[in-house]
Formats: structure tokens, sequence, C-alpha cells
């Protein structure tokens, strides 16, 4: 098998901690200086939360419309192996005996102009593992925005920072025509056809394109875009189809998974899943954590097995594996299949 041009521990980890309730504590073990943090509370009821080097201590919580807000007692900086909490600590990042998963990403500091699109946007960009954060002013109308990435972007989330709305993703493989449908990461609706989201228009290897909806372009707000596309070896933005069997469907990623997170977009009221294998250190993986609310670390709902060269579903849980279920994923790599190991 070819070598792989993107070493996976240096482009994305998982670091779980246990809370001691000291201010300003340095959580570290990232391996490279992160860009974008999404972490959550696992053993208690609390909201997801999201920084990045673009909005700095201003909190996002994907279960969540608020708009930002500033979290700077709960969380300072972003540091060259992982983060420094704040000076708050009860309810907070560092509260006292509570335990904590934190996903990273790298992407490139705290950015650049780029003015590819109608509308001129600041990107911290990673081209090698396919990756962006994209912040830019909405106007309202039909307009393209600058990505910084050198291929398609498969997989868009955006969060309007100013005003209360959902997180609406694109997807390469929603449906047929995924120009034409959105999903929300922060519920549990199916996919839906609305031409306001994306102008019915595919992104393209330099800009994405947006209509007039609030929730990608409302006047005078502030938007937060995050974009992925599939990197051998590393990374993938994909889908696959249930077969409503406990032996359930494997789907081949080509790396054994460090992280995958799972949408259903055919049928509403599902959770999204998200399995990593810090938390999961053997088969069958059965801690998750849903993108779509504040609940703590489940053990009882769908699970599945990382494998060598992919992930496969190992119940008919509907937020995984029911028959005839469209689901789309996106997964990053713990190890490349040509060097990786069975759990």
């Amino acid at each position: 098998m070819p070598d792989v041009a993107v070493t996976p521990s240096e482009h994305f980890n998982t670091v779980l901690y246990t809370g001691d309730g000291n201010a300003s504590r340095t959580i570290s073990g990232a391996g490279f200086a992160p860009d974008l943090l999404w972490g959550k509370i696992r053993s208690t009821t609390n909201n997801h939360f999201w920084f990045d080097t673009l909005r700095g201590a201003n909190r996002l919580i994907s279960n969540d419309q608020g708009a930002e807000a500033d979290y700077s007692t709960w969380f300072s900086t972003l540091t060259s192996d992982g983060f420094t909490t704040g000076t708050t600590n009860a309810n907070s990042m560092n509260q006292n005996n509570v335990t904590f998963v934190a996903w990273f990403w790298k992407a490139n500091g705290s950015g650049s102009a780029n003015t590819a699109g109608d509308i001129n946007s600041t990107v911290s960009v990673n081209t090698d593992a396919g990756f962006s954060i994209v912040s830019y002013a909405a106007t309202g109308s039909n307009a393209t925005v600058g990505h910084g990435l050198s291929k398609v972007p498969e997989m868009i989330i955006i969060k309007n920072r100013t005003i209360q709305t959902n997180w609406p993703i694109y997807h390469h493989k929603n449906t047929s025509a995924p120009e034409t449908d959105y999903i929300k990461l922060d519920t549990t609706a199916a996919t839906a056809d609305n031409a306001t989201f994306w102008n019915d228009t595919a992104p393209t290897s330099s800009v994405f394109t947006i209509g007039t909806d609030g929730d990608v372009n409302q006047s005078g707000s502030n938007m937060i875009a995050y974009c992925f596309h599939s990197v051998d070896g590393y990374s993938k933005v994909g889908s696959y189809t249930g077969n409503g069997n406990a032996d359930g469907t494997f789907i081949y990623t080509g790396f054994r998974p460090a992280y995958v997170l799972i949408k259903r977009s055919n049928s509403a009221g599902q959770g999204s899943p998200i399995f990593d294998s810090a938390r999961n250190e053997f088969n069958v993986t059965t801690k998750r954590l849903n993108s779509n609310d504040n609940v703590a670390e489940v053990t009882t709902d769908g699970n599945i097995d990382l494998l060598s060269n992919g992930f496969k579903a190992r119940n008919t849980d509907g937020s995984v594996n029911t028959s005839g279920g469209i689901y789309i994923y996106l997964a990053f790599a713990e190890t490349p299949f040509k060097n990786s190991n069975a759990r």
C-alpha cells in the first residue's frame, strides 16, 4: 500500500482528563498547536463547548442554537499542546472530579484574508489535512465565500455567531443532490430541501455558496464555518445504508478510526453519536456522546466496532443501523490501514 502523506496524530487528537477544580489549569496532550477544540463533560449533563483560533474565548454550543458568548472565565487560550482553562471552576471546563473529553483539530493559527468569494473571509486552513475554519460577515444576499482549501469541501458546518440559529450542515453524501439539501447538527431533524441554504450550488475547490437563510447568511451577522474534505489514510466524509442486523453494515474508511460522528439523514428522531478510540479502548465500542444533546456519556444505545480499516455497526439502534436508514459520517484516523493492527 502507498505511504500516507498525513500523520494523523499531527492533525487530530483526543484528550481525556478529569477536572481538579483549580484555576488556570493547562490541559495538554494534543501533540500539536490546535485551532479547533470541541469538548464535552462525560460524567454529568452539560453542554458541548466549541472554541477556535478565529473566535478566541467565545463559546459556541453544538447542542444549542444560542449565539456565541464570552466564556473567558472558563477558557483562557489554545496552547502549543492543548488549552488553558479560565478562573471559574464551578460547572466549568475544570470542574472538580468531573470527566471530560476534548477533541482537537489543527488548522493554521489566527488565519489570513481570503478574497476568492463575493464575501471576503478570514481563513485558518490546513490544506494537507483537508480542514479549514472560515469567518465571514453575512450580507443576506446570495453569495460565495472562500474556504482556503485546495480541494472541494465535502462537509461544511456553519453557525451564526451573532444571533440564535441552528447549525446547518452541507454534506456531499447527504442525498443524490446535496447542494439542494441541508441537515442540522444541533437537532434530530431529517434532511430537508431548501434552496435558501446553498443556493442550489455545490462547493468548488475555492468557494462555497450560501443563500439567504439566516442560519448561513443573516445580514449583519458574523458567521463561522468548519470545512472538511477526505484525505486518504487520515479522514473520510462518507455515507452508508443500515442493514437492521446486529451483524451490521461495514464501512471502509482506509484507516483505523480514532473518531466517528454519525448522523441519520433520511429520518428524524435519532441522536447523532460520537465514538472515539480514547474513550473506547476495545470493541465493541459502547461509550457515546451525542452532538445534539447535553446528556452525559451513555453506553446503552447504538454501538460500533472500530476496525483496522473502517468501522462496523453492531446492533439495530436507529442512530447507527436501521434497515434502509441512510447515515452520513465524518471520521478521522488513529492509524492508516497500511500501518494499523486489529484492536
